[in-house]
């Protein structure tokens, strides 16, 4: 299905990171993966030594577990917040004459969560709630505009982001100054669908998946109660890893005419009351 085509792969932390999951289907179809993780880059300036230490941490174990995983497929630094880095991300994939057939968007960032306790919206400061809106949803916009920018996008592609259903519902475990990202991640998903579509063709879609523990960014907001209450409420029980990386590619597969979606992979979680 994917014979020929390149997808750019971002947020894999890890082998449990839900963007492994799609890495790995998309090869196992025939195509190939370009995956960016966090790490220490040129355009990081003035970096503490502790902050120098976690992203190096973060990306030996990015890379690790992208050789575990995905053998030989190409991994990048890329901060989302530096518009020089992700300048500099896309030029590399010009000169070394990389097109992308699509793009799955799976970051997110948080720093009101600690220690899985939520600050309430009305203590979140006003950098907070940037850093979260930046790095969570407006980054979808910025990967955007520089793979157009460099002309890497072909015609006929598809770009996916991972929401929740916190994006449009308070639900049983908090996720406040996120679940504001999620809802801009998903407007931003139905604005570039019509921008994008008469431009080229690309597709842009979002997924609203399950509680997932199996991640760092899980594990970071859940208990296990919230995951064992939400599989009791969805008529079918969370979904799984698997069941995301099939809808993914279902949206990547070439030649569809699904735009503009917010799609649930939930086990019917979201029609409960």
């Amino acid at each position: 299905m994917f014979t020929n085509k390149t997808f750019l792969i971002t947020g894999i932390a890890d082998e449990n990171s839900l963007a492994m999951f799609v890495a790995k289907k998309i090869i196992e179809n025939g195509g190939q993966v370009i995956c960016t993780g966090l790490g220490v880059s040129e355009f990081h300036n003035d970096l503490s030594d502790k902050a120098k230490q976690f992203l190096n941490v973060n990306y030996a174990d990015f890379q690790k577990s992208v050789k575990n995983e995905l053998g030989n497929s190409q991994t990048e630094i890329l901060d989302v917040t530096l518009e020089a880095n992700v300048d500099s991300f896309a030029k590399k994939l010009k000169d070394n004459n990389i097109k992308i057939d699509g793009f799955l968007h799976a970051i997110a960032m948080d720093k009101t969560i600690r220690q899985k306790v939520v600050k309430p919206i009305l203590d979140v400061t006003k950098e907070e709630f940037c850093d979260t809106m930046e790095v969570s949803a407006y980054s979808l916009i910025r990967i955007a505009q520089y793979l157009y920018k460099y002309d890497l996008i072909q015609p006929n592609s598809s770009i996916c982001s991972l929401s929740y259903i916190a994006a449009a519902k308070v639900t049983f475990h908090p996720y406040r100054n996120m679940s504001i990202a999620k809802a801009a991640l998903e407007r931003i998903t139905i604005e570039l669908a019509d921008e994008l579509g008469r431009k080229n063709g690309t597709r842009v879609n979002a997924i609203r998946f399950s509680p997932y523990m199996g991640s760092k960014a899980g594990n970071a907001t859940l208990n296990q109660s919230d995951f064992d209450t939400a599989d009791k409420l969805s008529p079918l029980g969370n979904a799984t890893p698997d069941d995301l990386a099939n809808e993914v590619i279902h949206l990547f597969r070439p030649n569809g005419r699904i735009t503009g979606e917010i799609r649930h992979v939930d086990g019917g979680y979201n029609i409960m009351g």
